[in-house]
């Protein structure tokens, strides 16, 4: 009887559960434009059970009536709905906020709360503002780790990128860029062929663990630029920009006056009568045009994009100038149900550049200012220095206006860099992608030197030149890779596998033609081609998975082959791995209202080098003699041919990196930022050395020797002190520590090797000031310790013998001080009331040091005084009183330390669809270094071509 029951008990409450029981069928679409969205993540809350919507966004799943079913996918809000009928269509809405935080990792997107690596990504928002022509300008201290820096003021000049100072001795320091999707060559043209107006971010990779996906070129981080595209089901919008800048010349080199010289001059030398500023003559206020068309839009399955840009900017130095035009196209289209996306971008440019005679920079400082600009001469009617014949003295430096007015240099380059991109989604949650890219750059150039130019003369029947050149890089790509992405619901986690395969070609070739111009019309002409090419081979994995959204994990693996190796030593394996610890999901820390992030990080890796100026390094080859080299028998002239110098045995420069960070949030986000310390180790560093005397073909050869070692300190932190309805104020700030040390440089210990020089300078010949040495940061200055008398006044030629053997000499050289940093920092602002917005952006950098060449090239009474000829020198002459060159005195090495106000910005929105706003750049600089410009990539400052101040009015136009 009981036993009856309990069977008739059972049997009722099974009826029962299964009554309770139903199955939910529906679709999931955007709200926006109710696309149907594949693999959105349906799941009864409180339980283990769930699917994923397939192609068409539908869905099937059992639940009992009246539970609450989750729905959920990257960059929406997600939805709660009760399961209460058989049938449950969900429209999702963007989430904005969750957008901003997917971010790029290579051959891939993450979101930014499953980053296990050293990671950045810079916005549109927080671009840098200005006449910015070249990309690398929009992020310059806005990330911690990466520095920016320029040498030259020049029109459309580029900017040196840093990302952790570089891990290379002798082989290329420049990070990996990848513009939507395609590896540039790093060595190849530069980054001024994009419209920094068509980026919409710049992603950062900077540890191991996050850039030995891309293996051989991953040592000095990845710089991954995303242009901007359309949107389906998107109306057609069109933005037009219109920028004018005005630049002044207003950095100096100061130099002596007329009456300065006259009161150092020997009393047998007679000066002119003029008063020549010859600054004044080489320098201009300059202007440019920067204007912006783009028109976007979409339907249900395409979205493109189409831009237009044009810049035209006069350099401060005359005759130097840059014009660009730009064409950017991006078309995507969605078929098979959305199964299939294709799209195409191309990036399409053509720049002319008139290159100023810069020799002008150093002979405008150098020139006698008592000297008319002009007279009678035969040399283009300008003041020359003549000997008693009459013709140009060779000793004498030329007039500046001169080397300016009769020389052009001109140069178009075209450059197509284009992609194919496949995606193809199939089954549960794969992803099969293929991109093939072309990045094509020709530059056809013409310079000419007027027959009656001073500056080159050589004789009475050969004077003047004419030349052209040619500069074509070019390289293909294909990648073909997985991904697969899944939550797993039954375990509280998500996988994310991506595996693929990679080929990149390069070829180069370099040709120049010159030729002498002569009296009686005939000409003597030499063509010189250079050609080389190399590629990369490579394969890649990598597996990501993380836990309850609370521990993550990421493993990578790649596998390169270089052309540039010998077959013997072409692979190498770099893999990388790394774990990620999310706090604030631990539920100590749910519920806190002062913690809403906080993140720990640690990651290891190993990356490579390949990157080298010789593309057949461990070849043993020979190369053709020119038309000048050849030999004579008899009537026949036959080409000779020389051996190179090769290594057989060079191989992959290797870096270890480790790397512990942390990121944090506080009171909701409004205080957030991150700390990350790293210590790399570079291995088999691949170094120009002397070899053993007879032991090669050549007097210096590239090869494996020498370990390097680099630590760091990073940190960035953003505040939103304000945010209200009227109000809303950001302030953003980072600073990076940094410490490079050569710890080995010989195969064996050589107490007497003091290192290999590098670094060389104006004056002389032959002469370098820097050195690479086991122990210190590389390019550290190598220099006599200047003596001093009791008034602080150098003593000439008065050095601390160091070693006490009453020589001076080089053992008496002492190195220290270098080029890098201690730290530097970023700082800006950016503050909103109403329709009015100021944004500011400081930078700075304490610890590195300069060599003034300037100075120490022409700041001495010999320099002024001789050949029959006067010359004029810095005001530091005044200081020292030299009467001969100090070239290797520290007295010349200086604190170059310094801060700047790169661009301060004033805006007003008119109306949602116009705005207006005024820019200036390089507007302020604290330091006390003498020279022009404490920035200077290589710590040698000669003959630079000065940053001018620019001040910009500029219109936004929607419509």
């Amino acid at each position: 009887m009981n036993k009856a029951f309990i069977i008739c008990l059972m049997g009722l409450l099974s009826l029962g559960i299964a009554h309770g029981q139903i199955t939910v069928q529906g679709t999931v679409t955007d709200a926006t434009d109710g696309t149907p969205l594949p693999g959105v993540n349906v799941v009864v809350q409180g339980t283990s059970k769930g699917t994923t919507t397939d192609f068409e966004g539908n869905y099937s799943i059992q639940a009992s009536e009246g539970a609450i079913l989750t729905f959920s996918f990257i960059g929406f809000l997600t939805a709660e709905m009760a399961a209460t009928a058989d049938r449950l269509d969900v429209a999702l809405q963007l989430d904005n906020e969750q957008l901003e935080e997917i971010v790029l990792t290579g051959y891939g997107v993450s979101r930014q709360k499953d980053i296990t690596g050293a990671v950045d990504k810079i916005s549109t928002e927080e671009f840098n503002q200005g006449a910015i022509v070249t990309p690398e300008q929009l992020i310059a201290a806005k990330t911690p780790g990466v520095r920016i820096s320029s040498g030259s003021g020049a029109a459309g000049s580029g900017f040196e990128i840093r990302i952790r100072g570089g891990s290379s001795l002798n082989a290329s320091n420049n990070p990996l860029i990848v513009v939507d999707g395609v590896p540039l060559d790093v060595n190849g043209a530069g980054l001024n062929a994009i419209n920094p107006n068509d980026i919409a971010d710049f992603t950062v990779l900077k540890d191991a663990s996050a850039t030995a996906i891309y293996g051989s070129r991953g040592s000095n981080g990845v710089l991954i630029i995303t242009t901007k595209k359309g949107r389906k089901n998107q109306e057609l919008k069109a933005q037009f920009s219109t920028r004018v800048s005005y630049s002044d010349p207003v950095q100096r080199v100061d130099v002596l006056t007329p009456n300065q010289i006259n009161t150092i001059k020997p009393s047998n030398v007679t000066l002119g009568s003029a008063n020549t500023d010859w600054q004044d003559q080489i320098y201009r206020q300059a202007y440019a045009f920067l204007n912006d068309l783009s028109i976007q839009g979409g339907g249900k399955n395409i979205d493109y994009r189409l831009s237009l840009n044009k810049v035209i900017q006069d350099g401060i130095l005359k005759e130097d100038s840059f014009d660009k035009s730009n064409v950017n196209f991006s078309v995507g289209f969605r078929l098979l149900d959305d199964k299939l996306r294709v799209r195409v971008n191309s990036i399409n440019t053509s720049i002319r550049n008139d290159y100023a005679n810069e020799g002008a920079i150093g002979s405008a400082i150098s020139f006698d200012p008592s000297r008319p600009v002009t007279n009678d001469s035969a040399y283009g009617g300008y003041f020359e220095w003549l000997d008693q014949n009459g013709i140009p003295n060779n000793l004498a430096p030329r007039n500046p206006a001169g080397l300016l007015d009769n020389r052009s240099n001109s140069a178009i380059t075209g450059r197509y860099i284009g992609n194919f991109n496949l995606n193809y989604y199939f089954l549960d949650g794969f992803k099969a992608t293929l991109i093939t890219g072309y990045d094509y750059s020709e530059q056809n150039g013409n310079q000419r030197i007027a027959a009656n130019a001073a500056s080159n003369y050589r004789s009475a029947s050969s004077n003047g030149y004419v030349g052209s050149y040619q500069n074509v890089t070019k390289s293909r790509f294909l990648d073909g890779y997985f991904n697969y992405t899944k939550d797993l619901t039954s375990l509280n986690g998500r996988l994310d596998a991506t595996a693929g395969y990679t080929f990149q070609q390069f070829y180069r070739h370099n040709r120049f033609n010159n030729t002498d111009l002569q009296s009686n019309a005939a000409q003597t002409s030499e063509d010189l081609g250079l050609s080389s090419e190399n590629w990369l081979e490579s394969t890649f994995a990598r597996v990501f998975f993380s836990y309850a959204d609370k521990y993550s994990i990421t493993a990578t693996a790649r596998m390169d082959k270089s052309s540039r190796f010998s077959p013997e030593n072409q692979t190498g394996f770099f893999p990388s791995a790394a774990a990620a610890w999310t706090l604030s999901e631990e539920s100590f820390l749910q519920n806190s209202s002062l913690i809403s992030n906080l993140k720990l990080r640690a990651g290891w890796g190993i990356t490579g080098q390949q990157e080298l100026d010789n593309d057949f390094g461990y070849l043993g080859l020979y190369t053709a003699g020119g038309p000048r080299a050849q030999y004579q028998l008899g009537n026949t002239f036959y080409t000779t041919l020389r051996p190179e110098g090769y290594d057989l045995n060079v191989k992959w420069e290797e870096t270890t990196t480790l790397n512990l960070g942390l990121d944090f949030g506080l009171l909701n986000n409004r205080i957030s930022g991150s700390v990350d310390a790293y210590q790399k180790k570079t291995q088999d560093l691949l170094n120009f050395i002397t070899p053993p005397a007879g032991s090669n073909l050549e007097n210096g050869i590239t090869t494996n020797i020498g370990e390097m070692d680099s630590k760091g300190l990073e940190a960035a932190l953003s505040i939103i002190p304000i945010q209200n309805d009227k109000l809303t104020w950001n302030v953003d700030m980072n600073i990076s520590f940094q410490e490079r040390e050569i710890t080995k440089l010989t195969l064996n210990d050589d107490p007497s090797f003091k290192g290999v020089l590098t670094g060389g300078i104006a004056g002389g010949v032959g002469n370098s000031v820097q050195i690479h040495a086991q122990g210190y940061t590389p390019n550290s200055f190598f220099l006599y310790e200047q003596v001093y008398d009791s008034n602080g006044r150098p003593l000439e030629g008065v050095y601390v013998d160091q070693n006490q053997d009453g020589v001076i000499n080089d053992d008496d050289k002492v190195i220290k001080n270098d080029t890098d940093p201690d730290f530097y920092f970023g700082f800006s602002s950016n503050l909103t009331y109403g329709a009015f917005d100021l944004g500011f952006t400081f930078r700075g950098s304490v610890g590195n040091y300069m060599y003034n060449n300037v100075n120490s090239n022409t700041g001495f009474t010999q320099s002024l005084f001789g050949n029959d000829i006067v010359r004029n020198a810095t005001t530091d002459i005044l200081n020292t009183g030299f009467e001969r060159a100090q070239y290797w005195s520290d007295y010349y090495l200086q604190d170059a330390s310094y801060l700047k106000l790169d661009n301060l910005t004033l805006g007003y929105n008119a109306t949602d669809n116009l705005r207006f706003y005024i820019t200036g750049q390089n507007l302020l600089i604290v330091t006390n270094y003498d020279g022009l410009d404490p920035e200077i990539p290589g710590g040698i400052d000669n003959n630079i071509y000065p940053k001018p101040t620019n001040y910009l009015l500029g219109l936004d136009f929607k419509f």
